[in-house]
């Protein structure tokens, strides 16, 4: 978590604006001088409350860094390689209107382990809490900021769906969740959205439409997911128009006593509609990936 504080640092302008909401300004300036022992746990990463109403308003900050892999296993549109991918930071800024309406807002960045371009993500949205069921919509772009051109030997640049090419995506994302239990429960998650590529690709098409949907499982300290993808050309035409490729991913997690987790699973475990070799290589890439991932919070 050494890496989050100074994302934290970074966002302290957020507590200027919980200092003057509402009437209970002196409890905010409470909030604010917790120390670091009265951070509060929010599932993964840490979380900041900036203020709290006494009608249940809440205003808190949550960063986080997990491995990719991690960031995946429940109803995330896009999918990174698992081999080449490497962590994802992010911050969120969560407001409760009330005890059971929460808006949120939200950044992230992908990195990769060996070189390639960073993804960019951003989120807002809306998330209804009944305790046992809960249910989420939110809006979501990514994007790479430091664009590179498409590759010209083959895996020479991580991709983003299997796309070497990406350039930019956006989406529209709901997530269902059931409690089964105290220590159980069951997700559901959907998103439909388009994928834009850079000029020049080997597909030859500048857009795709994408579907996702997702279902996971946990258990105590064991969780499972799996998710399925499809994509195909927005409009007709191009080398591959009348193409679709369709995709299944599944995963295992398991929660350790000291704060570590252990993923085992495999990317493309299935697939359907492999394109046609090119001189730049087969694209997208749906070859199957088996992967076994530790990550430890410190």
């Amino acid at each position: 978590m050494r890496r989050l504080l100074p994302l934290l640092i970074l966002l302290t302008p957020f507590a200027a604006a919980g200092q003057v909401l509402g009437g209970d300004s002196q409890l905010a300036q409470q909030l604010l001088r917790q120390p670091p022992d009265r951070i509060v746990d929010m599932g993964q990463g840490v979380a900041v409350p900036l203020w709290r109403g006494a009608d249940g308003r809440m205003l808190a900050l949550k960063a986080d860094e997990q491995t990719t892999t991690l960031a995946q296993r429940a109803d995330a549109p896009l999918s990174f390689h698992a081999v080449d991918a490497g962590s994802v930071m992010s911050a969120d800024l969560q407001y409760g209107l009330d005890p059971h309406l929460q808006i949120h807002a939200g950044v992230s960045e992908h990195n990769w382990v060996s070189r390639g371009p960073r993804v960019v993500g951003s989120e807002i949205g809306a998330t209804y809490n009944l305790g046992r069921y809960s249910v989420g919509l939110s809006v979501g772009a990514d994007s790479t900021p430091d664009q590179r051109l498409p590759r010209v030997l083959p895996g020479a640049t991580p991709g983003v769906n299997g796309l070497p090419d990406f350039d930019s995506s956006a989406q529209l994302s709901a997530r269902g969740r059931v409690a089964v239990g105290g220590q159980s429960g069951i997700d559901l998650g959907a998103s439909v959205g388009r994928i834009r590529l850079l000029p020049g690709n080997v597909l030859g098409i500048n857009t795709l439409d994408q579907k996702a949907l997702s279902f996971g499982v946990d258990h105590g300290p064991l969780s499972g997911s799996i998710v399925g993808r499809t994509m195909q050309p927005a409009l007709p035409g191009g080398y591959y128009g009348d193409k679709r490729w369709s995709s299944i991913d599944l995963g295992v997690t398991v929660r350790l006593p000291w704060q570590g987790e252990l993923s085992i699973g495999a990317q493309n475990l299935w697939s359907s509609g492999s394109s046609v070799p090119t001189p730049a290589g087969p694209e997208p890439d749906q070859s199957r990936t088996p992967y076994v991932q530790y990550h430890q919070d410190l």
